[in-house]
C-alpha cells in the first residue's frame, strides 16, 4: 500500500488560514503558526465583544440621558425614578434617541417625571 502524504491537505489548510489572516501586521499575516494563533485569539475577542457591545450601548444611552436630564435640572436617577413612578415604560435606547433628536418630547417626559 502506498504511503499517504499530507502535502496537499496541509497546503490547503495553511492557505485557508493565511487568506483569513491577510491584512495583519508583520509575521501574523505570513507565518502559519503565528497567523493561526492570532485567528484563534480573534475568534475569542469576536465572541466576547458581541456580548460587550450591548453593555457599551447601554452605557452610551445612560450618558446621553443623564446629560439631557441635567440640562433640564434633574439627575439621571431621579429622572428614571420619576418615569417609573408615573408609569412611563420607555427603554433607555428610546429615551436617548428622544434626548438627541426630539428635545421637546424629552422635556415633556422630564416634566412628567418631575410631577411624579
Amino acid at each position: 500500500m502506498p504511503r499517504s502524504k499530507t502535502g496537499t491537505v496541509r497546503h490547503a489548510r495553511h492557505k485557508k488560514v493565511l487568506r483569513r489572516a491577510r491584512g495583519y501586521w508583520g509575521r501574523r499575516s505570513r507565518n502559519f503558526k503565528t497567523a493561526n494563533q492570532t485567528l484563534l485569539n480573534a475568534a475569542d475577542y469576536r465572541y466576547r465583544d458581541r456580548r460587550d457591545r450591548k453593555n457599551d450601548f447601554r452605557r452610551l444611552w445612560v450618558a446621553r440621558i443623564s446629560a439631557a436630564a441635567r440640562r433640564e435640572g434633574l439627575t439621571y436617577s431621579t429622572f428614571v425614578h420619576g418615569l417609573r413612578s408615573s408609569g412611563v415604560e420607555i427603554n433607555r435606547k428610546m429615551l436617548a434617541d428622544l434626548a438627541v433628536r426630539e428635545p421637546a418630547a424629552f422635556r415633556a417626559l422630564v416634566e412628567q417625571a418631575r410631577s411624579a
